[in-house]
């Protein structure tokens, strides 16, 4: 049996990512509750996606594409244009654990990326509410 390490190895490396990352962008497409998160993101989706693939291989454990390209990640700098508060923290998150589900990662690792999605979000915020 082979010993996997990382997180993206544990749920399938880039196939998986990226299922991931586009079942994340067709969701908040699609899903009214996630209509303010939506708001947020050009009206062509793909790099946004892009950038979310990139990054999450690094942050899996996988190859640091994000870094590699653009530097360091920089999250809060990079998400500060961006009105963020706990609605749109709220609907990032729920959104994300829905497309965790539905590309069907392990519940346990899902428990897991979900505690830190959260963390990372909530350090995103920077408006009041």
């Amino acid at each position: 049996m082979e010993n996997t390490t990382t997180t993206y190895d544990q749920i399938g490396g880039e196939a998986t990512v990226g299922k991931l990352c586009d079942r994340f962008y067709a969701l908040m497409d699609a899903v009214p509750q996630f209509a303010e998160l939506r708001a947020m993101h050009p009206q062509d989706l793909q790099g946004s996606r892009d950038k979310l693939f990139m990054f999450l291989s690094g942050w899996f454990g996988g190859p640091d594409l994000f870094v590699e390209k653009f530097g360091h990640p920089r999250l809060r700098g990079r998400h500060m244009p961006f009105a963020i508060g706990i609605l749109e923290r709220d609907q990032w998150v729920a959104c994300m654990v829905l497309a965790m589900e539905e590309v069907g990662i392990d519940p346990a690792i899902r428990a897991k990326l979900l505690e830190n999605f959260f963390n990372t979000a909530d350090f995103m915020r920077n408006k009041e509410g």
